[in-house]
C-alpha cells in the first residue's frame, strides 16, 4: 500500500495482488510479544502513516512490521470475497479504502495467521501476551477536513505491537510510534480504550496458537 512509513533497516515488500497467498509466514511467535532483548541497540519500529481511508492496510503492515499489503492487494481480496457484487460491500465505493474486518481476516489467513475477537468482559490479565503476535483495534475516530475537525466519527483500525520488549501504539494517525512500555503499560492502554465500550480488539496469533487456545491464560 502507499502512504508514509518510518523505519530503519527493514526491508519493504510490495505485495502483488494475485501473489499475496504465496508469501511465507516469516513471523513465528517465539517468546511472543513479551520476549525481552537485553542490552541491544535501539530497535527500529516500522510505522506507516495514514493515507486516504487505508487504515486497515496500515494496521496490517504495522502489526506485521513490514510492508506486505498494498491497496491493490486489498482490492483483489475484496473481489475474491464478493466476486459478483458490482458495489463491493467490503470497501468504500469511492475507491479510497475503508476496508472491513473480512479483508483483514482474509489477509492474515493468507499468512498462516488469524485474528481472534477479544471478549471485553474478560479481565485483561487473561490475555497471554507471550503467545500473541500483535493486536488490531477498531475504534471510533474523529473525521478531519484539512485543519477542521468535523463533528463526525468513523471506524478506525489501529495496530499494537511489541518490538524488542517494548509495546508500541502504531496508530497510522500518529506522527511516530507511541511507546506504551511493558505488559502493564499495554494492559493499561487497552483498559482505557475498552472502557467506553466502543472499541473492538482483535488478537493476532498463529493458527497453532488459536487451535490450542493458548492466547488465553485462565489460571
Amino acid at each position: 500500500m502507499g502512504g508514509e512509513s518510518s523505519v530503519a533497516k527493514r526491508p519493504k515488500e510490495t505485495l502483488l495482488p494475485r501473489d499475496w497467498r504465496r508469501i511465507p509466514l516469516l513471523l513465528r511467535v517465539k517468546g511472543g510479544m513479551s520476549q525481552g532483548s537485553g542490552a541491544q541497540p535501539k530497535p527500529s519500529v516500522y510505522h506507516e502513516r495514514q493515507r486516504l481511508e487505508l487504515c486497515a492496510i496500515h494496521a496490517l503492515n504495522n502489526v506485521l512490521q513490514q510492508r506486505l499489503f498494498s491497496q491493490e492487494a486489498a482490492d483483489e481480496i475484496c473481489k475474491r470475497l464478493a466476486p459478483d457484487c458490482r458495489l463491493n460491500p467490503h470497501r468504500s465505493f469511492l475507491g479510497t479504502g475503508n476496508y472491513d474486518i473480512n479483508v483483514i481476516m482474509a489477509a492474515l489467513q493468507g499468512l498462516g495467521l488469524t485474528a481472534v475477537w477479544w471478549d471485553r468482559r474478560r479481565p485483561l490479565t487473561q490475555l497471554a501476551l507471550p503467545h500473541v503476535l500483535g493486536l488490531i483495534l477498531n475504534l471510533p475516530a474523529p473525521v478531519s477536513l484539512g485543519l477542521l475537525t468535523l463533528p463526525l466519527r468513523r471506524r478506525h483500525w489501529v495496530a499494537l505491537r511489541q518490538v524488542d520488549g517494548v509495546y508500541y501504539n502504531l496508530d497510522s494517525k500518529l506522527r511516530a510510534p507511541e511507546a506504551l512500555g511493558d505488559e502493564d503499560g499495554l494492559r493499561s492502554f487497552l483498559g482505557a480504550v475498552l472502557a467506553p465500550g466502543l472499541c473492538q480488539v482483535l488478537v493476532v496469533v498463529t493458527k497453532e496458537v488459536e487451535e490450542k487456545n493458548s492466547w488465553l491464560q485462565l489460571d
